[in-house]
């Protein structure tokens, strides 16, 4: 969590019926959970302001937009442009997601593409970034364990 924010049993119990249902209300949630109307939104509230809840965005898969294929891409960056590099990359619609890492490589980057060729122009585009010294692409063969995040609530809730 960016703002340091610890989770207790109650915010962990409140996400995780948020996973479940993620348009439910607070009048909803409160009445599945035991808790007051006031509770519950002045914790998702608290949530949302400390970024421990981010936005909700459903996950669209990008195949259903024309995008079958993802990749990883690890990018090596002349440090000092590594903040230009970031918004250069956040520029790019086929760039869902960029981490910053340790190691031999900076970044790494999340891609969709539409097929190879499409992937070979998305990585010459990220080479034409000032600051961008080398990259290593690596195509995802296929989803092993999708993102999720019940696991770590159902955990916090029962309190391990």
């Amino acid at each position: 969590m960016p703002s340091g924010q610890r989770l207790d049993g109650t915010d962990a119990r409140i996400l995780l019926a948020l996973n479940r249902n993620p348009r439910a209300t607070a009048v909803a949630l409160a009445d599945e959970l035991g808790l007051s109307r006031n509770t519950v939104q002045s914790r998702l509230a608290r949530l949302e302001q400390g970024e421990s809840l981010r936005s909700v965005e459903h996950r669209i898969d990008p195949a259903a937009l024309g995008y079958p294929l993802t990749a990883f891409v690890t990018v090596q960056v002349t440090q000092r442009l590594l903040d230009e590099v970031g918004r250069a990359l956040a520029a790019v619609p086929e760039v869902l997601q960029v981490r910053g890492l340790t190691g031999q490589s900076d970044l790494l980057v999340h891609v969709v593409a539409r097929e190879a060729d499409d992937l070979y122009r998305i990585a010459g585009q990220m080479l034409e970034i000032p600051g961008v010294e080398r990259t290593h692409n690596a195509l995802v063969m296929r989803e092993m364990v999708p993102y999720r995040i019940t696991p770590l609530l159902e955990r916090a809730v029962a309190g391990k």
